[in-house]
């Protein structure tokens, strides 16, 4: 029914439009680019100092009733970490410059894109920057062998739902934001669930009072969903977290649209 409703509010041709401004962008010149790789890098090297680096000393963990190296583990807590980075950069801090003071949205409301249709768009885009991202991060993974290739590719679809996901919430919370210093609650939020959602230790660790409140927290069911996937461990439970993100992904959309309606279109 939600499918429904959208599908007659939205006009394919005025999301597209939307995401053909953000790639004409992109030929503004180099300084784009250099953003756009920046991002790219920061998990990777978690990866190779943390995963790499310290798992020589850690050892193999027991996931999912098989005995798995700390690389194995740790790299699939990247790639969903670089999903979320990915979507938020673009649909936070961008997104926040474009509706507060570039005034870029009250132009484009200006013409007949709606602000659904709106908020679509700029996710599409956000889900173009977050690709470039988590496939050339799956890329590496496969080449140091810490996944099979079909398993890869599996783990890379699950990673489009994760950005989709965050990059909806992002948006959602940027229509909140006062001014640059609100970023500063939003990265520290960011940066404890990079630290507290099981990307470089079993939740099981973690005291009980605080395995239940990690398990409540959107980063952890992404880690949850890419690294079942991507270790080849396909269970049921899985779907709970497509669910979980799945609902992410409406609800965003739904607030993030009302909110510009109700801040632009006035």
């Amino acid at each position: 029914m939600v499918t429904t409703m959208i599908a007659a509010r939205v006009a394919p041709a005025r999301v597209g439009a939307v995401i053909g401004r953000n790639l004409g962008a992109l030929r503004s010149g180099p300084a784009y680019w250099l953003v756009l790789l920046s991002g790219f890098f920061e998990p990777l090297l978690y990866l190779l100092s943390i995963g790499v680096g310290v798992g020589a000393l850690v050892g193999d963990l027991p996931v999912g009733g098989r005995s798995l190296p700390y690389a194995a583990y740790v790299a699939p807590a990247m790639l969903a970490v670089s999903a979320m980075s990915g979507a938020l950069a673009e649909t936070t801090f961008n997104f926040f410059h474009k509706m507060k003071y570039q005034k870029t949205f009250d132009a484009i409301l200006a013409t007949p894109v709606r602000p659904l249709e709106l908020a679509l768009g700029e996710l599409g885009w956000a889900m173009i920057r977050g690709s470039l991202y988590t496939g050339a991060f799956v890329l590496i993974m496969a080449a140091l062998g810490l996944t099979e290739p079909l398993w890869a590719l599996a783990a890379f679809a699950a990673t489009i739902l994760v950005g989709l996901a965050f990059g909806a919430a992002g948006m959602a919370v940027s229509t909140l934001m006062r001014g640059w210093q609100d970023f500063d609650l939003l990265t520290t939020g960011q940066f404890a669930l990079f630290l507290f959602s099981g990307t470089f230790s079993p939740v099981g660790d973690y005291p009980a009072a605080m395995q239940v409140f990690v398990q409540l927290t959107p980063l952890y069911h992404a880690v949850e969903l890419v690294r079942g996937l991507s270790i080849g461990d396909p269970r049921w439970g899985l779907l709970a977290h497509v669910a979980y993100l799945l609902v992410m992904v409406a609800g965003g959309l739904w607030f993030a649209s009302r909110r510009l309606q109700r801040v632009l279109c006035v």
